[in-house]
This record gives C-alpha cells, sequence and structure tokens, in this order.
C-alpha cells in the first residue's frame, strides 16, 4: 500500500499524523502548490484541506494519480 499524506493548515491536518498519514503543513497559496510538487515518492493518496485545494486548482483534483480527497469545511 502506498502513503498517504495530509496537505494543508496544520491546524486541520496535524491530528492525522496519529493516523500514520504523513502531514505537510502548508498556509499560504504559494506553499501548498509548492508541497503538492514535492510530495513525498509512493504517495497514493493526498487529503487537502478546503484552502489547499483551492490553492491548488481543479486540474490535480481530476487526475488519477495520487487520489485526492477534500476534507469537509
Amino acid at each position: 500500500m502506498g502513503r498517504v499524506a495530509a496537505l494543508g493548515e496544520r491546524t486541520r491536518v496535524a491530528g492525522l499524523a496519529l493516523a500514520g498519514v504523513t502531514v505537510v503543513a502548508a498556509e499560504e497559496p504559494d506553499a501548498v502548490r509548492e508541497a503538492w510538487r514535492a510530495l513525498p515518492p509512493g504517495t497514493e493518496l493526498v487529503i487537502l484541506t478546503p484552502t489547499a485545494a483551492d490553492a491548488l486548482g481543479p486540474e490535480p483534483l481530476e487526475g488519477l494519480h495520487p487520489l485526492t480527497v477534500v476534507m469537509p469545511s
């Protein structure tokens, strides 16, 4: 099984580390886009905060790899 990562505001993603998720905290849109490009190899699923999803735009969310999901607001 591949790696699961969570990307977005630290306050929204930090707790996922307790479940073994790789947490990538990024507060600003530019930091989110840089973090997306630098996701660890083998990342199969990325959990995004709504703010992070907005910063990335629709294109990464439409791809097949990695699979993405957006947290509810």
